[in-house]
């Protein structure tokens, strides 16, 4: 098996990718359950030292993100367009206000943010219109921040999890996401680390995949069973045992042109 040569998801159409999306319309507490968060070098791309900045964090999710940017000292808004995910992220944090709506149309005030940031939600955009709405609700000194969690499958028992559990984003080593003026790229950050987890939790982490959401019940059987395999009859873990998961996270500051 081979690690994934992609820049960037394959979607068969447009329609593909927004059904694709739509799958996270349930899961919110599972997905908040188990999800990592990312690496304070990550927030710090925006600006340290104190700097407080006003930034919309767009495709919020349950928040994990922004909760992040919400402890550093800036002031986050956040929208999300899953009802489900909405809901759980007022639960968890109420300080921070969040409405629905998409990275194409924010129904943000044009100019209003320092920075936009995009949390293992880019690939769920169209590009084209997300870097214009990113552009409009920006002052012309704002920045955009992607950034993604990948699992790190340049480990071979990795790539087969990843496989097994249908991790479709997970993208080729040195990717650069597709972005469109008036942005171009000011820092990159490449960064590897390891998430502990227990046996159990990597069955909570596969349901938490578009693939497993979109599913039916016998395709979801057959994913277990395969996992179940894996995990305690070719890998020898013990149920529950913690285990060393291997991540990647890649982000990319942007600036105005």
């Amino acid at each position: 098996m081979k690690p994934s040569g992609k820049h960037q998801p394959l979607f068969r159409s447009n329609e593909h990718r927004v059904s694709s999306s739509r799958a996270f319309s349930v899961g919110a507490d599972t997905y908040d359950a188990v999800r990592p968060s990312y690496p304070a070098e990550v927030v710090e791309m925006l600006g340290g030292h104190g700097i407080a900045r006003r930034v919309l964090d767009v495709g919020s999710g349950t928040g994990i993100f922004a909760a992040q940017l919400d402890a550093a000292g800036h002031g986050v808004a956040c929208c999300e367009p899953s009802k489900d995910m909405v809901d759980t992220l007022r639960s968890q944090h109420p300080n921070l206000p969040v409405w629905r709506a998409t990275a194409e149309h924010t129904a943000a005030a044009s100019g209003f943010f320092d920075a936009i940031t995009f949390a293992q939600a880019w690939h769920w955009v169209d590009s084209l219109q997300a870097s214009a709405e990113a552009a409009r609700i920006t002052h012309p000194d704002g920045e955009l921040l992607l950034c993604w969690n990948t699992l790190e499958v340049e480990h071979p028992w990795v790539l087969r999890l990843a496989k097994i559990m249908h991790s479709g984003d997970v993208l080729t080593k040195g990717f650069y996401p597709t972005v469109h003026t008036p942005w171009h790229l000011k820092r990159e950050l490449r960064t590897s680390w390891i998430q502990p987890i227990h046996t159990d939790q990597l069955f909570t982490l596969m349901s938490t995949r578009s693939y497993w959401l979109r599913a039916n019940e016998r395709t979801r059987a057959k994913m277990v069973d395969n996992l179940t395999w894996y995990l305690f009859d070719r890998l020898g873990f013990d149920p529950g045992q913690l285990v060393p998961l291997p991540y990647r996270t890649d982000a990319f500051l942007y600036g105005r042109s």
